[in-house]
Formats: C-alpha cells, sequence, structure tokens
C-alpha cells in the first residue's frame, strides 16, 4: 500500500476530485497555501494498493494541466521598498507535486 500526496492548484482541484471519485479512488481533500505564489491549493491524500499507484497517478497527470500566469512579484522585506517597482511577469503554474510513500500499517476504524 501507497500514500499519495498530490498538491494541485485550486482551479485544478473539482475536476481532479471528480476524477477520483468516478474512478473510485477515496480521497481527503486539505485546503493549503503555496509559498512561491502565496496561492491557495489543494492537497489530496489518498491511500491506495500499490497496482493502482500508476493509474492514479495518470489520471492527476491527466487532469492537473500546466497553464501561464501573469503575476506581480512580492515587494521584498527588509530594504528600501521605494526603488522597487514591481513587474508582472509570466510564470507556469497549475500541475502537481505527487509524494508517493510506503505505508507500514493501514487502520480503519
Amino acid at each position: 500500500m501507497k500514500m499519495i500526496i498530490a498538491i494541485v492548484q485550486d482551479q485544478d482541484s473539482q475536476s481532479l476530485s471528480d476524477v477520483l471519485t468516478k474512478n473510485n479512488f477515496r480521497t481527503t481533500k486539505l485546503a493549503s497555501t503555496g509559498g512561491f505564489l502565496r496561492a491557495g491549493n489543494t492537497t489530496f491524500l489518498c491511500g491506495v494498493e500499490d497496482e493502482r499507484v500508476n493509474e492514479l497517478l495518470t489520471l492527476i497527470n491527466g487532469t492537473c494541466g500546466n497553464r501561464e500566469q501573469v503575476v506581480t512579484p512580492v515587494t521584498p522585506m527588509g530594504g528600501n521598498a521605494d526603488a522597487y517597482i514591481p513587474y508582472p511577469v509570466e510564470v507556469e503554474v497549475g500541475g502537481a507535486t505527487v509524494f508517493v510513500m510506503p505505508i507500514e500499517q493501514f487502520h480503519q476504524f
């Protein structure tokens, strides 16, 4: 058994939840915040049998696509911010960050 932790952008959260439910994956969703863009994310926790790991990873990959987004950088902490002019930059967002971890024991009470 494996524990899959998938961190996805909020825009992909509902679509991924629907796809996982349709394919009989049980998940727990947690609200989270990303460090780089300080944007909302959703963290999915999924306990899956070893033989279904690749199926789950394929569903996550197919649902959580990358896209370009224009963001304004955050004003730097400390120092003089008077001369700092933040220019919008285009960054790639989306996709998923996925961790696959072995599970020694599983109990459901």
